[in-house]
C-alpha cells in the first residue's frame, strides 16, 4: 500500500488547486479523479466562469474573491495562459432587490469599483439590453469571465510539476478513517494518506456519509445555452457578463467570446439528480431552451438567435446555498470542501489553498466561519 501525506478525492475545480498548493510545500500528494479533468462529469466544464468581488450573496464572500483574484493572475503569470478576460459585470434588476443592496453595501465596505446606473443609461451604455424603467444595474469594471477549463489545466500542469501524482480514471469506492490517516480504497488499488481532502463535488454525499456525516447536500440538474446574436451588440470586446436577479428567477450569462454566441443559464430551478444517473442530453426538459430563450427575449432580444449548442451540468446546493469548507469533526486531519451551490467556482484558487492550509496548519489565513460544517 502506497502512503502520502495527502490524498486529495476529486481533481476538479477546488480539489486540482489544492494539489497544486500542497505539492508546492512538499507534501507527497495524490490526486484521484473518476474522469480525467478537466472533464463534462463535474461542475466545471462549458468554457467560463463569471468571477464579481462585489458580492450579492453577502460581503463575508468578498475577502475570499479578492484572494481569489490574486491567485488567479499568478497561476496565469506562472503559465503563460490566458486565463481572465476582463469583460466587466452587470448585476441588474430592481432597486429595491436585496442581492444588489448587498453588491453595492459590499462595494461600499471594500471600497470596490462600482457604477449604480439607472435603465436608461444601461440602454445607452449597452444597447443589446432592454431593461424596465424601474430596474438599475450596478456595473463591476474590474470583474469578468474565468475560462474554467484552462484553470483547470493550469493548475494541473503546475501541480504535476511540483512532483503531485495523478490518477485519472480510478474512482473511490470506500474511505476508512483512521485517527492518525485514512485508508482509501479504489476500483484498482488501495492508499493511505496522513491527511484527505474529499473535494468530488455531486459525489461528496455518499463519500462523507462512509465517514458518518449526513449533510444536506442536493445534486441538481443544470443547463447552460448558447444562442447566435448581433456580434455588433454582444461581443466580448463590448459586452459584460450579466445577472439578472428578477422576482421569480436568477440569470446569468456572457457575452459572445471568440464568436461563439451569448452563454446564458439560469441559475434557480432544475431537477434533483443522481450523479450516477444523470441523463445528460440537453433538451430533455423544454425548460432546457425555453427557460433561456425566454430571458433573452424579454431583455436582449437580439441575442435570441438560433440554439447554437446546449450542455448539461450539475450544482450541488446546501440549503443556505453557502459552501462547506471545514475539517470533520471527528478526524481534523480529514478536510472537506463541498456544496458550492453553483457559484463557487470563481473561488477555487482560494479554496484550493484555504483547504492546503487547513491541512497544513490546522487553520486558513482566510476566515471560514461561514463555510462551518457543524451548521447542520
Amino acid at each position: 500500500m502506497r502512503h502520502y501525506d495527502a490524498i486529495v478525492i476529486g481533481a476538479g475545480s477546488m480539489g486540482m488547486a489544492a494539489g497544486y498548493y500542497l505539492a508546492r510545500q512538499g507534501m507527497k500528494t495524490l490526486l484521484l479523479d473518476s474522469g480525467d479533468p478537466p472533464h463534462q462529469w463535474g461542475s466545471h466544464h462549458g468554457d467560463t466562469r463569471i468571477i464579481r468581488y462585489a458580492y450579492g450573496e453577502g460581503r463575508l464572500y468578498v475577502p475570499l474573491a479578492l484572494r481569489a483574484k490574486e491567485l488567479w493572475s499568478e497561476l496565469a503569470e506562472e503559465t503563460g495562459k490566458r486565463l481572465f478576460v476582463q469583460t466587466g459585470v452587470l448585476s441588474a434588476g430592481l432597486a429595491d432587490a436585496p442581492f444588489l443592496r448587498e453588491v453595492q453595501e459590499s462595494a461600499a465596505q471594500y471600497s470596490l469599483p462600482l457604477e449604480v446606473l439607472d435603465a436608461a443609461e444601461v440602454g445607452r451604455r449597452w444597447p443589446g439590453i432592454r431593461l424596465p424603467a424601474e430596474f438599475i444595474g450596478c456595473f463591476e469594471p474590474t470583474s469578468g469571465v474565468l475560462y474554467s477549463e484552462e484553470c483547470i489545466r493550469a493548475y494541473r500542469s503546475r501541480a504535476l510539476a511540483c512532483g503531485a501524482e495523478l490518477r485519472t480514471g480510478e474512482r473511490v469506492t470506500g474511505i476508512r478513517a483512521e485517527r492518525d490517516g485514512a485508508i482509501v480504497q479504489t476500483q484498482t488499488d488501495t492508499y493511505s494518506g496522513s491527511t484527505l481532502l474529499i473535494s468530488a463535488g455531486a459525489w461528496n454525499a455518499g463519500l462523507l456519509a462512509s465517514l458518518g456525516l449526513s449533510l444536506p447536500l442536493t445534486p441538481t440538474r443544470k443547463t447552460v445555452s448558447w444562442f447566435a446574436a448581433d456580434e455588433q451588440l454582444y461581443s466580448a470586446d463590448r459586452f459584460p457578463a450579466f445577472l439578472f436577479t428578477l422576482a421569480d428567477s436568477m440569470f446569468y450569462g456572457f457575452p459572445s467570446l471568440d464568436g461563439a454566441g451569448v452563454k446564458v443559464g439560469r441559475h434557480d430551478g432544475g431537477q434533483p439528480a443522481d450523479p450516477d444517473l444523470l441523463d445528460r442530453t440537453f433538451g430533455l426538459y423544454s425548460s432546457d431552451e425555453a427557460d433561456t430563450r425566454s430571458f433573452l427575449e424579454r431583455f436582449m432580444p437580439q441575442a435570441a438567435g438560433p440554439l447554437r449548442q446546449g450542455k448539461v451540468c450539475l450544482y450541488t446546493y446546501t440549503p443556505d446555498e453557502h459552501f462547506i469548507i471545514d475539517r470533520h469533526p471527528e478526524y481534523p486531519h480529514i478536510v472537506i470542501a463541498a456544496g458550492f451551490s453553483g457559484h463557487g467556482f470563481k473561488f477555487a484558487s482560494a479554496v484550493g489553498e484555504a483547504a492546503s492550509q487547513l491541512i497544513t496548519r490546522g487553520k486558513s489565513e482566510i476566515d471560514l466561519s461561514l463555510f462551518a460544517v457543524t451548521r447542520f
